[in-house]
């Protein structure tokens, strides 16, 4: 052969696909393979003389060069893999074989595009790492953030935006990447997520208007530097909401590739969304009263074992509260069930507005409550509170219309002077209600740690 093998070979190995780059020491072109046009985008002549360092990543260029300094010194390499930046400014990722020609003083390499391969992989591991999500996060929220950590490792984006829809509270924010949008930019995102939501599919935006063949006509509000591609969340049961990935109008426009890739992974997002909603929605229905939205009898032993481990360990006193309504069955007879009902949900607000963030209230059924006081100075402090949420109760309701008032009896027994277990605790607060209850009700009684008597009907 009168010219270099590698010239002659090219015109077949073209056939296959692949690139055959000849570099001189120093990592400048010398020659091209026709068929890297097909890899770079750009034709041979372009590239010849030029650093191949213009091309590569610049995530890449340490790994590259390091690899380059091994093959020049002797060592042949079979799978390097690195990316490329293509004329179009899309990513290409290229495994390589190269080894070093001492008589030419060149570095020879057979480049191959894997970029298929990468993408595959990258959505196979995204729906492993959001499956795994949707059972590891403790909940909607961490799961919201876990999502987008994932997503944010297959595309560029500044920002990146879960929104959610019901037919009750429309289009609202589930997850943003800030804390808070500026009002320009919240309302620009309203109006993007509403149109995929009207159209049911996927768009991708770009400058004045979207730049996705089904994009029909401007939107309203957008802006010359508006940079997004939003897709639908869809499950069995519809459409639940929007993923929407915003970059800056200064960087390269989003692809189709990767409308592609964030639609691949939505669904599997979508299901993720709903599986945990639904495991969310049977924990509640498992520890909380469905009447109230209190903690149910489950719930509040679990708390209170864990408060009782707390007072232990740090000597500290602690408070429970047994309460039942005086004459609750009476207005369940005279306005009937409903009214009850009623009665009992502004009951359980009023408990709540009454405690601490730290203290724990409770259904135990019926007309009974039991509240956890954690951390009470003093069995003075306890009982103060306890009189507070007695004058709370006994503040007039307001229900369908009618006015009606109803009066608690409250027993009241402390750790560690009344009982060292939930058992006892729990016991000596029920017999100092019933105690308060059968001396006329609307009172607060303190146990005297003695059980000496057996609970009758008065």
């Amino acid at each position: 052969m009168t010219e270099p093998s590698y010239r002659v070979l090219s015109n077949y190995i073209d056939l296959l696909l692949d690139a055959i780059c000849v570099v001189d020491k120093h990592g400048c072109f010398e020659f091209i393979s026709p068929g890297a046009e097909r890899i770079f985008g750009y034709k041979p002549q372009e590239m010849l003389g030029h650093s191949m360092l213009e091309f590569i990543h610049p995530d890449d260029q340490p790994i590259t060069l390091a690899a380059a300094e091994q093959i020049n010194q002797g060592a042949v390499k079979l799978d390097f893999e690195n990316r490329y930046i293509r004329k179009d400014g899309s990513v290409v990722h290229l495994l390589w074989s190269a080894r070093w020609s001492e008589d030419k003083q060149q570095r020879v390499a057979v480049a191959r595009d894997i970029s298929s391969l990468k993408l595959a992989q990258r959505r196979q591991a995204a729906l492993y790492a959001i499956s795994e999500a949707a059972f590891a996060a403790e909940d909607i929220d961490q799961l919201y953030q876990q999502i987008h950590q994932i997503i944010a490792g297959l595309m560029p984006m500044q920002s990146f935006v879960i929104a959610r829809y019901d037919s009750q509270n429309g289009l609202r924010f589930g997850y943003t990447s800030t804390d808070t949008l500026p009002s320009n930019t919240s309302l620009l995102t309203r109006e993007l997520c509403n149109k995929v939501l009207s159209s049911g599919q996927s768009e991708l935006f770009y400058g004045l208007q979207q730049s996705s063949p089904r994009a029909s006509k401007k939107l309203a509000a957008v802006q010359p530097d508006i940079n997004a591609l939003a897709v639908p969340l869809k499950t069995h049961s519809g459409t639940i909401g929007v993923l929407l990935a915003q970059n800056t109008g200064q960087a390269a426009s989003y692809s189709q590739l990767e409308l592609e890739m964030l639609e691949f992974v939505a669904t599997q997002v979508a299901v993720s969304i709903e599986r945990k909603q639904m495991l969310a929605r049977l924990q509640f229905h498992a520890l909380y009263d469905q009447l109230t939205g209190l903690p149910n009898r489950e719930l509040f032993q679990d708390r209170m074992h864990s408060a009782l481990a707390r007072a232990g360990r740090e000597q500290a006193i602690m408070a429970l509260l047994y309460l039942d309504l005086d004459k609750f069955k009476q207005v369940n007879d005279r306005f009937g069930h409903n009214v009850g009902d009623e009665l009992l949900q502004q009951t359980a607000l009023r408990l709540q507005q009454a405690i601490r963030q730290t203290d724990t209230a409770a259904r135990f059924g019926g007309d009974e409550f039991v509240i956890l006081l954690e951390q009470v100075s003093s069995e003075a402090t306890a009982m103060q509170l306890a009189e507070n949420i007695r004058l709370l109760l006994c503040q007039p309701y307001v229900i369908d219309g009618q006015q009606l008032t109803i009066n608690p009896s409250i027993g009241i027994a402390l750790y560690p002077e009344h009982g060292s277990s939930q058992k006892e605790l729990i016991l000596n607060a029920d017999e100092a209600m019933y105690l308060a209850k059968k001396a006329g009700g609307n009172q607060v009684l303190r146990s005297n740690g003695k059980l000496l008597f057996n609970r009758k009907t008065p």
